[in-house]
This record gives structure tokens, sequence and C-alpha cells, in this order.
């Protein structure tokens, strides 16, 4: 029973490795994007409100 086991060889049996180093210079915090993103629907929404 233990010799039906399929042995795969180990560079790739493991999990893939990503790089913690990013190549971009520029780095923006992800809140930063929210609440740009939610800043731009309140200024919709009070402008379709005001234009009525």
């Amino acid at each position: 029973m233990a010799q039906d086991r399929i042995q795969t060889p180990s560079t790739s049996a493991g999990l893939m490795r990503f790089y913690d180093e990013t190549t971009s210079s520029i780095q923006i915090d992800p809140r930063v994007i929210v609440a740009v993103c939610v800043g731009v629907i309140l200024i919709e929404l009070i402008l379709q409100f005001l234009v009525r």
C-alpha cells in the first residue's frame, strides 16, 4: 500500500512562493483608495439632488 503513492519532484511539490518586495515605487494606503471612492460617490449623490 505504501508503494502506491505518487512522488513528485521536490521543486514543484510545494506551494508557489511570491516575492514580498514590491517593484513599484508608488505605494498608496488602501484606506486612501476607499476614502476617495466614497468621496466621489458622495459628491455624485449631492450633485444629483442639487441639479434636480
